[in-house]
């Protein structure tokens, strides 16, 4: 059958392991494709000694890919926003199919990438967006497809999890981490990406839309980061049970999604309480199949190239086949809208349970006044600690309470915090079952 003619866009860490693994296992691809996928052309702003491309077009222009009449589908690996947007808009107008692995990409702006996409009759593939080489989104797209999803949480961000987990191991400050992450190449000069959830909140909208069939809504997405997570956190999350992780998180609930990034304790028999390092694990509970769990290499150049070449065979299987009867970009057909009417709900309606952390004055009454504040905002505690007194009078304080919604909470942290026997700011962590009616 006629080849596949690829043209790859960025021949940095994911598009050099694009790039070699399709030259590598071309005869193996070309089987389970049932046509040779070929490497017809590259853009980069600089060679990559790690792939040899001596006999491919290249070029330094990422645009002359997508107006080139020999390339078939655009395999855009260039990251950002602004740029890669026009790109891929670019390449779908000139009617080539696009492979991404760029989930800041999809999150922001794949309903109208798929609006055009589907104008175009053009396929757009991003399972290298979600999750590395864990094939999580095709899992969830079609291995699930007869399960009503009820809820999804996920270490989708290798850069938190190998930073809470060394913590935790090492007994180790989160800055100490992070300078060694940063050395390593785990995470970027500037971190902010990573620590404060907003890598992960890209790559939970995705899910989310897929998992419930409603638009993308990133900018509904709750971010909230683990820089200040402390030793101390941790140390007495492991003493209550739990671990600590930086959790992607999103429910159905009858008043509408939760989509939230933040820190939660987990307990430690739960699976994804034990999946560490830089690895990523999404579990997905459906009405029909129960929790199932998918892990393994969140990031990396070959693991992300195992999902950028897994799309590439998707189309050239798909590739002939008219556009109406291929698997919908996000599940459920529709582009841009949705039967399901119910919201993304804003945090301070989301229940949950809580750890705080904080340290008082060491004085008669002062655990009643805070058990007070909690009483009058119905909010009951499940267990207390009071640990010895350190910073010459100050004694940590640390609780644990039942569910109850988070705009509560939030008014139970600004009155502690205005009490002169509290001293500096409150730390709260929400805590996750995770069981199978979470």
């Amino acid at each position: 059958m006629k080849s596949v003619r690829v043209g790859i866009c960025g021949l940095g860490t994911v598009g050099g392991g694009t790039f070699n693994v399709l030259m590598r296992n071309a005869d193996e691809i070309a089987r389970r494709a049932g046509r040779p996928i070929v490497i017809e052309q590259v853009a980069m702003r600089r060679e990559n000694p790690d792939c040899d491309t001596t006999g491919v077009k290249t070029s330094s222009d990422v645009f002359e890919v997508a107006r080139n009449p020999d390339v078939d589908v655009l395999v855009e690996l260039i990251g950002g926003y602004d740029v890669a947007r026009e790109l891929v808009l670019t390449a779908i107008e000139h009617g080539k199919h696009v492979v991404t692995a760029n989930k800041a990409l999809i999150a922001v702006h794949g309903n109208e990438i798929f609006k055009a996409a589907h104008e175009k009759g053009v396929i757009v593939a991003f399972e290298a967006a979600v999750a590395g080489g864990i094939p999580v989104i095709k899992s969830l797209r079609e291995g699930l497809g007869a399960n009503r999803i009820e809820w999804l949480a996920g270490i989708i961000n290798g850069t938190g999890n190998y930073i809470l987990t060394h913590m935790r191991d090492e007994g180790r400050a989160f800055e100490d981490v992070l300078a060694e992450a940063q050395a390593l190449g785990y995470a970027e000069a500037d971190p902010t990406f990573d620590v404060e959830g907003i890598d992960a909140a890209h790559k939970l909208t995705i899910l989310a839309s897929i998992a419930y069939g409603v638009p993308l809504q990133f900018e509904k997405a709750y971010t909230e980061g683990i820089s200040r997570i402390t030793f101390d956190d941790v140390e007495q999350a492991d003493n209550l049970g739990y671990v600590i992780k930086h959790l992607g998180i999103s429910k159905r609930t009858e008043a509408g999604f939760e989509l939230r990034v933040h820190p939660a304790l987990v307990p430690k028999e739960r699976l994804l309480a034990n999946v560490n390092g830089v690895k990523n694990a999404i579990e997905v509970m459906g009405d029909a199949v129960g929790p199932t769990l998918y892990y393994g290499a969140g990031a990396g150049a070959e693991p992300t190239a195992s999902a950028v070449v897994a799309d590439l065979l998707d189309v050239a299987r798909d590739i002939s086949t008219e556009h109406r009867y291929r698997v919908p970009y996000l599940a459920f057909s529709g582009i841009g809208e949705s039967d399901n009417d119910l919201p993304i709900l804003p945090m301070e309606e989301i229940t949950t349970a809580y750890y705080l952390r904080l340290l008082a004055v060491d004085r008669p009454g002062v655990l009643a006044r805070v058990a007070t504040i909690l009483s009058e905002q119905g909010i009951s505690i499940e267990a207390i600690i009071q640990k010895e007194a350190i910073e010459g009078e100050l004694v940590p304080i640390i609780l644990l309470t039942h569910r109850t919604r988070e705009k509560h909470m939030n008014e139970v942290i600004r009155q502690l915090e205005s009490l002169a026997d509290i001293a500096g700011s409150v730390t709260r962590i929400r805590v996750e079952s995770l069981d199978e009616n979470a």
